[in-house]
């Protein structure tokens, strides 16, 4: 299986990528079949050979997550929900619903010590009287 994966060169700790398509199996910074593009994280700078990229994908090369993210940035995929944002926005819907039935136990909580607070002044001064 062809993949579009990313190849990294550069000095250490200024890492750089070229974007390009090799086996599945081969190593990450072996021969590749093909360079396809540039990235650099650094300056956020990326070149890509469109033409070349969209061919590899009509082959049905498999880009890793990160190169699809560049190619989704670049317009040549659609960008497409992964599962893992859906998981994530059920959870932070369940923790703001959570967080909204606390909050009005809390507000109810109080009310009704505030309603029994005065409930309670008037049969106090009864008492006193």
């Amino acid at each position: 299986m062809i993949k579009l994966r990313l190849k990294r060169f550069g000095k250490k700790r200024e890492a750089s990528f070229r974007l390009v398509a090799c086996n599945s199996t081969s190593r990450r910074d072996g021969r590749p079949l093909e360079e396809l593009g540039f990235y650099n994280p650094r300056t956020k700078e990326t070149r890509l050979d469109t033409e070349a990229i969209r061919a590899r994908l009509a082959q049905g090369a498999q880009p890793t997550e990160v190169v699809q993210t560049l190619l989704e940035r670049g317009g040549l995929i659609e960008k497409k929900v992964r599962s893992s944002v859906v998981v994530g926005q059920k959870k932070q819907a369940a923790i703001r619903e959570a967080a909204a039935k606390q909050a009005a136990k809390e507000a109810a909580e109080a009310k009704a010590a505030e309603a029994a607070a005065a409930a309670e002044a008037p049969a106090e001064e009864a008492t006193e009287a």
